[in-house]
């Protein structure tokens, strides 16, 4: 083999080992991408159940504590907007909001004997419980593919492909500081 022939060999090996190389690396981050959207799409679903939820929860306790009308209006306005946000960080600020308005109105709940008997509330009451944990395992599950994405796309070699093909960081879905706080209620006029 000439020497001419050769070069062009090794030359065409390394062209093809950095067309496999971005082929895949290119691969590695849409599947890392989607898999970050398909875990917002598991927080969409559980925070859509938990929106369902309330409003049965509030008449339940409405029928109790008659005079708790603006304790109902919050929880309803923070439902709302949950239900309107279209993006991790509007959900997670929304999230915020209802799970403090929540937290009050099970705080209510808890002044009337007779509505924590109740077996419809109860019900309810078990039900939300129930999807909490499972917002709380949905927010996990896409954190912990936030980070690993966005660990991809800023590390070495992966980054120069990242930022050739556009992939941007993903938002982490964050309890705000108000949101890990008790909730103090006051029975006092």
């Amino acid at each position: 083999m000439s020497a001419l022939l050769i070069v062009i060999l090794v030359v065409l090996g390394l062209l093809l080992v950095i067309v496999l190389f971005i082929w895949a690396t290119y691969n590695a981050l849409v599947t890392m991408r989607q898999r970050v959207r398909e875990a917002w799409s598991g927080i969409d679903v559980q925070l859509k159940r938990r929106a369902s939820l309330i409003p049965n929860l509030v008449e339940t306790v409405k029928g109790y504590a008659a005079h708790e009308r603006d304790l109902f209006e919050n929880v309803t306005k923070a439902r709302a907007a949950l239900v309107s946000a279209s993006n991790p960080a509007q959900a997670a600020q929304a999230d915020n909001v209802l799970t403090g308005a929540l937290k009050s109105l099970f705080a209510v709940a808890e002044a009337y004997p007779d509505l924590k008997a109740n077996q419809n509330f109860l019900q309810l009451q078990g039900e939300l419980s129930d999807t909490e944990s499972k917002v709380a395992y949905s927010r996990q599950f896409y954190n912990t593919n936030v980070r690993d994405y966005n660990t991809k796309i800023e590390t070495f070699p992966s980054v120069l492909i990242a930022r050739q093909f556009g992939f941007a960081p993903s938002d982490y879905f964050e309890a705000e500081a108000t949101a890990r706080e008790d909730v103090r209620v006051s029975f006092s006029r």
